[in-house]
């Protein structure tokens, strides 16, 4: 078979969907190598590479796909699909090409979440009316429709109205990376490298409304008294959120409690960090991970947290407990003194926090790689 791919995500992003996208595809190619599989990359990228034989990147040439490359990518590059005989082609961030049905090529489009949807005041209500068409116009025009959850295919049904039985769940997993024991030898690296507090909860994700930052400093203020420990947070913010989130850690006297790696000098001159790699020895050496979301699309640091064995405290609402299983403390997210309580009892009771490192990893177990891939691949098997 000769797959497709809007590889835009994969070549150019660094968060969410190019991840994703850089999974799904070396999943692929490691798995049925016997295909073949066409990236569609806009414009060249120095970030990223795909080096298998297996793996063609294509690029747009010639005027005007080169002067309007978003256009390319959006519209003509049916054009360049037809013309490599592409038996399926696959959206992999909400997306296909307007003409895809006329190239004789089937296709898929992933929907990660309707979040704008939900949330419009939290976007840019130009951006909300792009979204809407774009997300829309996929899910009408697509042969088939992977939802990263179960709530993700329930707001795809509800706000688009588009029938289930067009919609498969493939829940995704996370790099085999973090289900691999860090040695001590390495985590004491990992440790000197970031200059890791010797006890520490980490929150991973985007500093947003939704993420619930600034009810996680709240129960940091609560604790302030009653343990020492401080929290290590990875992800940038930006906006009036942000300030907020600041201006609170400021006020009541914070600082010292709540690092924030993504803003170490470092994190700008030393490329190699925060880079993947050194992930899971962060996770393994944190105490607990807060993610108490407001909501998500399928919350992959909770996946990345269960497969490193690290207790997860998250919310009880949305996907979280699709992720979380029976091995996660849910809470309330409006509550700081729920999210509180949880902390205390992970970090004061060692045998509650050993039970949900083991029960974390056996729950994981059904988010592997392999079922992983399996479960797309058995879609595009399906049309």
């Amino acid at each position: 078979m000769r797959i497709g791919f809007d590889a835009k995500r994969a070549y150019h992003n660094n968060t969410g969907l190019g991840y994703y996208s850089r999974t799904l595809i070396q999943l692929l190619v490691d798995y049925y190598p016997e295909n073949e599989y066409f990236l569609f990359n806009p414009k060249p990228s120095g970030k990223y590479a795909f080096r298998q034989p297996q793996i063609t990147e294509i690029l747009p040439s010639g005027f005007p796909a080169t002067l309007f490359r978003s256009a390319w990518r959006s519209n003509w590059v049916t054009k360049d699909i037809k013309k490599l005989g592409i038996d399926l082609y696959h959206g992999l961030s909400h997306e296909i090409p307007v003409g895809i049905g006329k190239t004789g090529a089937k296709s898929v489009v992933t929907i990660h979440d309707l979040i704008h949807e939900r949330y419009p005041q939290q976007y840019n209500p130009i951006d909300v009316k792009i979204y809407t068409y774009k997300y829309k116009h996929a899910c009408k025009h697509a042969d088939k429709i992977i939802a990263i959850s179960e709530q993700t295919k329930q707001d795809i049904i509800d706000f688009y109205k588009i029938p289930p039985q067009k919609i498969d769940v493939c829940y995704q997993s996370c790099s085999p990376l973090f289900g691999e024991t860090v040695t001590e030898a390495e985590k004491r690296k990992i440790a000197h490298k970031y200059d890791l507090p010797s006890q520490f909860f980490l929150s991973v994700g985007t500093i947003n409304e939704r993420k619930n930052m600034l009810n996680v400093c709240k129960a940091m203020f609560l604790l302030r008294n009653e343990m020492d420990v401080p929290l290590v947070v990875i992800g940038r913010g930006s906006g009036k959120y942000y300030t907020k989130v600041k201006d609170f850690i400021l006020q009541n006297g914070l600082e010292k409690k709540i690092i924030f790696l993504s803003e170490m000098p470092a994190s700008r001159t030393d490329r190699t960090y925060l880079q993947t790699e050194d992930l899971p020895g962060i996770y393994q050496l944190a105490t607990a991970m807060l993610y108490p979301s407001f909501f998500e699309g399928f919350g992959a640091p909770i996946m990345e947290a269960l497969w490193s064995r690290l207790p997860v405290i998250t919310s009880n609402v949305s996907c979280m407990p699709e992720v979380g299983g029976d091995a996660a403390w849910y809470v309330n997210p409006n509550s700081a003194e729920e999210i509180a309580e949880g902390m205390k009892k992970i970090y004061a009771d060692p045998e509650l926090a050993a039970s949900m490192r083991e029960k974390g990893w056996n729950y994981a177990q059904r988010f592997t790689p392999q079922k992983y891939v399996s479960s797309v691949m058995d879609v595009y098997k399906s049309i």
